[in-house]
């Protein structure tokens, strides 16, 4: 099965996975351990990373060292940024509706 960004992201676990990568990189176990679901199930997560492009494991000894590949995000955030403008334009409008009422019930 060929995976994409889109699903490696779609999982908050995974996401979380990504931020904890984020800042340095970890061993699998050290991933695991910031989890309370098993350590299968994280591998499991780290193997759809891995495949999706996102994570980039090294084995160094006994251990698999995960490491973040940043660029492979670039396609999910560029599909996201195409809607940003719209987000930002409905969040002004809801901003000056509330302002609009609390003005209405200071009066």
């Amino acid at each position: 099965m060929r995976r994409d960004v889109f699903q490696a992201i779609a999982d908050p676990v995974r996401r979380d996975i990504i931020k904890i990568l984020a800042k340095e990189t970890h061993t699998v176990n050290a991933v695991a351990e910031k989890f309370d679901v098993s350590r299968p199930a994280i591998s499991k997560h780290i193997r759809i990373l891995n495949e999706c492009g996102i994570v980039e494991i090294n084995k160094k000894g006994r251990e698999r060292y995960c490491q973040i590949k940043p660029q492979n995000l670039i396609p999910a955030f560029l599909w996201i940024e195409q809607y940003k403008s719209l987000w930002e334009d409905r969040i002004d409008s809801f901003e000056q509706y509330l302002n609009k009422l609390q003005s209405k019930t200071d009066k």
